[in-house]
């Protein structure tokens, strides 16, 4: 008996050993002359040449042992796509596909979505996803993803995916372009996350094993994807959206003249370099954007809607990410476009232009820089006024931020205020995200001062947040003070 149980004990400790080691071998894309056609069948020649990765790993229920079924993806690239080949098999063909609209919620639906962090510094990536059908899913994820608020799912690329069920498994195909994304120029390795939703057997499975107590998206989780040669260079394509909008009225009850109005305006969007975009715009009308979810709000407070118009959602973590997302935002690009009237009535205010440049400077520093003017209401007792954003944000310590900014809201022009209009209001401050190597601790330290005429003492916001999250504890110690003059 005890010869017996010596054996079993040293099997039962190799086990938790190799089950327990995060970091799966590196995942290799080939090179291909030959790419796919992108239809949701994996019989081209192609694929058959390509590198298979499997072995996921359960997440839920449990996060010890292989996924009950498995998942197949491949990787292949030319000088102009990432494609991706997926074979995912489940317990019978009831697969759940809940919407075939864009962005659909991962949770609720089948699905085998990625995480690509091109510059593999643990804090930016971004997402791509398809149900059984081949419908998209795709986001912007910053602050390491180390909460729901690191998503942006309002980002949207063109890219292309097709997918089909075939028994008890479903097959898709995706074709994602280089010039979508932003990487360093020669780059050979993305970091690279591959997970997936079973609705069938209720399983939540990933590529590079996570602690049940974090989040999918932890970006301090990923794995390594190859590519067997140098990326193309990255020559991002510069964008040129004109806008003609006539328009003619008449109100024929009071008989008044007929007026006409014609607008005129364009959005351009220019990369600068291989790791920074400059965005400009003129007059915009964001017709094009997608129409906010209608709210009944009987609340007396004010409803965050998410920002969905495209001048403002590239690296859009730069100037919203500071402070804390729950109640002390000092920055809402929302608020860039409407004004209050005399009556205190909420109404639009027309944007005449601006500016927005944004990206990383260098491995470890991203900056910010956004300016936006808006047009004079005289009517309605709104002036001309300046909208401006400065941010830098400096890597640290591995996956950690340092950032610093200032933001400038400024009446502009020779215009008569209304008697409580205050000429401008400025903020400025410091935040410290942190998000430790093994992540277990993370935080949020910042202190925000805000000036306005004639109001210059306290109105000081800080907030010192740390959280301790392993296998077996959950502690978070928060605390936010503000002073007010």
């Amino acid at each position: 008996m005890t010869k017996t149980f010596y054996k079993h004990g040293l099997f039962l400790f190799f086990i938790p050993t190799f089950l327990f080691g995060q970091t799966p071998p590196p995942a290799q894309a080939k090179y291909t002359n030959t790419p796919p056609v992108i239809d949701g069948n994996l019989d081209d020649a192609a694929w058959k040449k390509a590198e298979l990765l499997s072995d996921f790993r359960q997440n839920f229920p449990t996060d010890t042992l292989p996924a009950q079924h498995p998942t197949d993806i491949k990787f292949l690239f030319d000088d102009t796509y990432l494609y991706i080949a997926i074979r995912a098999q489940s317990s019978g063909d009831n697969f759940v596909a809940r919407s075939l609209k864009r962005d659909f919620r991962g949770s609720t639906t089948d699905n085998v979505s990625f995480f690509f962090d091109t510059f593999m510094d643990g804090v930016n990536a971004y997402q791509f996803g398809v149900n059984p059908y081949g419908a998209q899913r795709e986001s912007l994820v910053s602050d390491g993803g180390i909460d729901r608020n690191s998503f942006n799912p309002d980002w949207d690329v063109k890219w292309f995916s097709e997918g089909h069920i075939e028994g008890d498994s479903y097959v898709a195909e995706l074709a994602i372009p280089f010039y979508s994304l932003k990487y360093p120029e020669g780059c050979t390795q993305w970091k690279m996350q591959a997970y997936r939703f079973d609705l069938q057997t209720n399983e939540r499975s990933t590529w590079s094993r996570i602690d049940q107590n974090q989040l999918l998206s932890n970006l301090g989780y990923l794995g390594v994807l190859n590519f067997d040669r140098p990326l193309p260079k990255n020559n991002n394509t510069s964008y040129f959206i004109p806008y003609v909008n006539f328009a003619r009225s008449k109100d024929f009850e009071l008989d008044t003249p007929r007026t006409d109005d014609t607008k005129v305006g364009f959005d351009v969007k220019i990369p600068v370099g291989s790791q920074m975009n400059l965005d400009l715009t003129l007059n915009p009308d964001f017709s094009n954007v997608e129409v906010d979810d209608l709210i009944n709000n009987i609340s007396r407070f004010e409803v965050s809607l998410p920002e969905k118009r495209q001048f403002f959602l590239d690296n859009s973590d730069l100037f919203s990410s500071f402070g804390n997302a729950r109640d002390a935002s000092p920055f809402f690009s929302r608020r860039i476009g409407i004004a209050t009237d005399l009556e205190g009535n909420t109404i639009q205010n027309d944007i005449i232009g601006g500016l927005r440049l944004s990206g990383k400077l260098n491995s470890n520093l991203r900056l910010g820089l956004l300016s936006l003017q808006t047009r004079a209401d005289q009517a309605n007792g709104i002036p001309s006024n300046n909208n401006s954003m400065l941010a830098l944000q400096q890597r640290v310590f591995g996956r950690s931020q340092v950032g610093f900014f200032v933001i400038n809201r400024e009446a502009t022009g020779k215009q008569d205020l209304q008697e409580d209009y205050k000429a401008f209001n400025r903020v400025i401050g410091v935040d410290y995200s942190l998000a430790s190597s093994n992540n277990n601790w993370t935080g949020k330290f910042f202190a925000h001062k805000s000036l306005s005429e004639n109001d210059t003492a306290g109105n000081l916001s800080g907030q010192a947040q740390l959280r301790f999250n392993n296998r077996f504890w959950n502690i978070l110690v928060s605390r936010h003070v503000t002073f007010n003059s």
